[in-house]
């Protein structure tokens, strides 16, 4: 009797546990799903933090899946900077994990969670930028059709948070 009721308690245990990572990470889907599309916008980037600000525009397409975001687009200011830039993440309950280009130094490594309607990730260069190889990274829904992506660096000489690049998007 003991042992059976031992078993039966280490199933429940069992089927709650998967059950709740099951219910965090569907949790994630309407949020992802609310991403999903095309957009447009502007934005300011500066590509060291001691550089000046370059005002872009900005198209991406977003497509999602109940635990994956892939955000791919390019941003281009005149003939002075035009830049492809990609996002590619997968959720796992509230934490995120995945790639970004865009720094023009490779594939950097992003990883984070998210909080409220913001995704909170850190970044990881794949090459030295601006005197380390780590940076923040923030994608925020804005009501029902706005999206704002926001990278800040630290200025290695002062130690101060610079943004980076700001893009303010609009679901089209």
């Amino acid at each position: 009797m003991h042992r059976h009721l031992t078993q039966s308690l280490a199933t429940a245990i069992t089927l709650l546990v998967l059950l709740s990572g099951s219910v965090a990470h569907a949790d994630e889907a309407p949020f992802l799903k609310s991403l999903s599309g095309n957009w447009s916008g502007k934005g300011t980037v500066k590509v060291r933090v001691n550089a000046p600000t370059i005002n872009v525009t900005c198209r991406f397409r977003s497509d999602t899946s109940t635990n994956s975001l892939a955000l791919g687009g390019k941003c281009t200011s005149l003939a002075i900077f035009s830049r492809v830039i990609s996002a590619n993440l997968k959720a796992n309950g509230g934490r995120y994990s995945g790639s970004y280009v865009g720094a023009g130094t490779g594939t950097a490594g992003l990883g984070g969670q998210r909080s409220g309607d913001t995704i909170n990730l850190g970044i990881t260069w794949a090459k030295e930028v601006n005197g380390d190889r780590k940076a923040q990274m923030t994608i925020e829904k804005i009501g029902s059709s706005g999206m704002r992506l926001t990278t800040i660096d630290t200025d290695s000489k002062t130690g101060k948070p610079v943004i980076t690049s700001r893009i303010e998007l609009r679901r089209n």
